[in-house]
């Protein structure tokens, strides 16, 4: 067998390795995200809370007192893409393989401040660039279904923290993933969409 011939088989079954790989990662990702949807779908509220409603009612029942990381939490439904994504505690690598994290630091819906939330833009935020100002983002919780509206985009770099902000006492719903879309690889900016 000549060298070159011997290159190429190395090579191809180098590639179908990395494609059987990333097929694996990509199914357990999917049935860790149904897992954790299905289980989110037992516990969270289809009652929209309006915003009169807020002030006369308790927002943060104890069940949400000692959440703990890669606890499901919730359901972002995001309309236009007719989409659902559990919530999970938790920003780490872990949690963002089972659906859209909540970062830990932020508010929760109902408590008038930022809640901030993210996830990988080759999974659960697949299509996120088609989203448009106007558009709704719900987020199913125990205590029911909050609407936010989006308003306003940007970009900014992988490494710019100011987006992580208090918003009290206006409750800002933001969601951020990697940007460009397409990248191959870790990439540089960040997408960050905000709703009211």
């Amino acid at each position: 067998m000549s060298v070159r011939k011997l290159i190429s088989i190395i090579l191809i079954t180098v590639g179908a390795g990395i494609c059987l790989y990333a097929a694996f990662q990509f199914s357990v990702a999917y049935f860790q995200q149904d897992k954790m949807l299905k289980e989110a779908k037992a516990f969270v509220s289809d009652e929209v809370i309006s915003r009169d409603e807020l002030t006369a009612k308790d927002t943060k029942p104890a069940v949400y007192d000692d959440l703990k990381e890669g606890d499901s939490i919730g359901i972002l439904y995001i309309p236009r893409l007719d989409r659902e994504i559990p919530i999970i505690e938790g920003t780490h690598e872990d949690e963002l393989a089972k659906g859209v994290g909540h970062f830990s630091s932020t508010a929760l819906p109902g408590q008038n401040d930022q809640i901030l939330l993210s996830g990988h833009r080759d999974t659960v935020f697949r299509q996120y660039g088609e989203l448009e100002h106007g558009d709704e983002i719900h987020v199913k919780m125990k205590n029911g279904t909050f609407v936010y509206t989006i308003y306003d985009t940007e970009i900014v770099d992988a490494d710019d923290r100011t987006v992580i902000r208090s918003t009290a006492p206006d409750e800002i719903l933001t969601l951020s993933t990697c940007y460009p879309f397409s990248y191959i690889g870790s990439a540089p900016d960040r997408y960050i969409i905000y709703a009211k």
